[in-house]
């Protein structure tokens, strides 16, 4: 896995103060949690636990660590595509990021909160494009960015495939 090739532009660049680079990725992972807090406000509850699963329906544990892990590399992501010039020189892939982290917010209320998980499949789906976009964008500026996003975009795979199966079981 190479890094990409550093252009004119980034030798001229001056470099980025460490306490800045420290700051930044606190800040991305200050919002990416952010958006993993949509699901304290929307807790599965009796709903959910109502509802018929399929028998490869992870148990309730599982969520809370992925989702913990998941969060952390996408901020490491977002940072280190922040760190090739910030917002003035990436802004297109780092919009794209956070087109992405609003989908992915946007989910646990439609499927928890309002109880739509046919509404929450074509969410889903959406974010889904959302964050292969984000990884193709993310490709030309850095590698590890883009190895960071792809469990995010295979959880989100598994999690669609259970969105869809839970809708169908339920109708």
């Amino acid at each position: 896995v190479g890094l990409p090739a550093m252009t004119a532009q980034d030798l001229r660049r001056p470099p980025v103060h460490p306490t800045r680079l420290a700051f930044a990725l606190v800040g991305w992972v200050l919002l990416c949690f952010a958006a993993a807090t949509m699901g304290g406000f929307f807790p599965p509850g009796d709903w959910y636990a109502a509802l018929k699963k399929p028998s490869w329906n992870p148990p309730g544990w599982v969520f809370g660590p992925v989702w913990t892990a998941l969060y952390t590399m996408m901020a490491v992501a977002a940072w280190l595509v922040w760190k090739r010039g910030g917002f003035a020189a990436q802004r297109r892939p780092l919009i794209l990021f956070l087109m992405q982290l609003a989908l992915n917010a946007l989910w646990t209320p439609l499927f928890f909160g309002l109880h739509w998980p046919g509404a929450a499949f074509a969410e889903i789906t959406l974010l889904w494009l959302a964050i292969a976009a984000t990884t193709a964008a993310f490709r030309p500026v850095s590698r590890a960015a883009v190895w960071l996003l792809v469990p995010y975009l295979a959880w989100v795979s598994f999690a669609a495939g259970l969105n869809f199966t839970l809708w169908r079981l339920n109708s």
